[in-house]
């Protein structure tokens, strides 16, 4: 009998084999597109070996790749892809406002402040401004909370994710941690961080108590989205409120993912929670580049113009044309109060059905509304995943290192099946994906779980 790495060696040899010959066309693209860009790539998330799939277009729900072949699109742009391709009430907007208003005017526009007081008073914001990513909103909103407490440290978490050049690695020691900035390097002050394990209150008391009067801000996600879509604790979330009140530190909380989750975002589900500055990002803009972050009026004013001494906040296509209807139209029209509410509830008892096809198995699933990630390893299949205040993993350590192949085995699978999913696991439902395809990934989970059974029974 084979081992397990001989059984998987062999599972995934054959798997890459189908794929190359299934997907001539998109090694054609790659091995042209390796003369132009390091790797091929411009986006790295989005490489996979032996070769990335090469998409041709999308319609609803679903993508079409050069070779021919349809899928479910389970990644959604990383959660920013709600509306899925092509909404028809966004696509109206689109045109009208590039036929009749124009791209980037270059100056004020009315469209700015409706948007921004929409914004406003859905998430319980008292002052916004508009960036071009969630990437760009987290490290302006920094700026704003050292700029506001003249303090320099940023406490922030194992597995947390804040945009393209913020990024953290896992805690060391008793309060402090590595931090990486993305791919290379940045500007940043690497030691003006402080990096804890998530969902540990604890660590965040005595981190305050220590270093008080070092703290302009903490960085945090209400659930963790490249961390493996891990919720925060209650309590957790509250003490870094608590701490942060009492040494006029800045909580910032970043919803870039996890606004979509709630009418008022994730924060408007956790009663007493109420973040200094929060930051957005994702499928607000309707599918176009779009990041803003706002809060408290007085933390804001550090960027008010008007004022002596304020910081600079610029940049050309933050209040351009396009974002700022379509986004509206998103928000005002389409991805209503009620529509949040209904495709968060759609989402949980979806990710519920996966739960429960994976138990007993090396598999779970974490996440939160919409959102459902894949774990692979003995720890997480043992310990049931990390869902609300139920679950017993509460951070990426928790569950120990994954099943990397194992992983990859069931990327190659879902392709097979005609699923697009993210090779690290991540799920997001698009807003009007029916219910009966849904129902077949379902089984296709089955399905995999039932092929692979020797490699994935506890």
């Amino acid at each position: 009998m084979t081992s397990r790495e001989e059984y998987l060696q062999a599972a995934l040899g054959a798997a890459v084999q189908r794929y190359e010959e299934r997907n001539k066309r998109s090694r054609e693209l790659h091995l042209a597109a390796l003369e132009s860009m390091p790797g091929g790539n411009t986006r790295t998330l989005l490489h996979n070996p032996p070769f990335p799939t090469f998409m041709k277009r999308g319609e609803g729900y679903k993508l079409f790749d050069e070779d021919g072949h349809e899928y479910v699109d389970l990644v959604a742009e990383m959660t920013a892809g709600l509306f899925g391709h092509g909404h028809p009430t966004l696509l109206r907007v689109l045109t009208e406002t590039a036929g009749t208003v124009g791209l980037s005017l270059g100056a004020t526009h009315a469209a700015e402040s409706r948007l921004a007081a929409l914004l406003c008073q859905r998430f319980g914001l008292e002052r916004l401004r508009f960036t071009n990513s969630g990437t760009e909103a987290n490290l302006h909103a920094l700026a704003a909370a050292r700029k506001h407490t003249g303090r320099r440290t940023v406490v922030a978490f194992s597995g947390g994710y804040h945009g393209s050049v913020l990024s953290f690695g896992a805690p060391l020691g008793k309060d402090g941690g590595e931090v990486s900035f993305g791919p290379g390097e940045n500007t940043v002050d690497r030691d003006s961080f402080v990096v804890l394990r998530y969902n540990d209150a604890d660590a965040v008391r005595r981190v305050f108590r220590e270093r008080e009067g070092e703290i302009a801000a903490v960085l945090v996600e209400g659930m963790q989205g490249s961390g493996g879509f891990i919720p925060g604790r209650y309590e957790f979330l509250l003490a870094i409120q608590e701490e942060c009140e009492k040494a006029k530190s800045v909580f910032i909380l970043d919803e870039v993912m996890t606004s979509r989750l709630a009418p008022g975002g994730l924060q408007s589900t956790i009663p007493g929670l109420r973040p200094t500055l929060t930051t957005l990002g994702k499928y607000i803009g309707g599918g176009l580049p779009f990041g803003a972050f706002g809060g408290s009026e007085p933390v804001m004013a550090v960027y008010d113009p008007r004022l002596p001494g304020t910081l600079a906040h610029s940049g050309t296509f933050q209040n351009n044309t396009l974002m700022l209807h379509v986004g509206h139209a998103a928000l005002s029209q389409v991805y209503t109060p009620e529509a949040a509410v209904a495709h968060s509830a759609r989402g949980e008892a979806f990710r519920a059905r996966l739960r429960d096809v994976a138990g007993g198995t090396r598999i779970a699933f974490t996440g939160s509304g919409s959102f459902a990630c894949l774990h692979v390893s003995e720890a997480w299949g043992r310990r049931g995943g990390g869902d609300g205040e139920g679950g017993s993993v509460t951070c990426k350590e928790d569950g120990g290192p994954e099943d990397e192949e194992v992983k990859e085995l069931f990327w190659f699978y879902m392709l097979e099946r005609g699923f697009w999913v993210q090779r690290r696991g991540n799920i997001a439902l698009i807003l009007d994906i029916p219910q009966e395809v849904l129902d077949q990934f379902v089984d296709a989970v089955a399905d995999f779980i039932r092929d692979h059974e020797r490699v994935l029974k506890l």
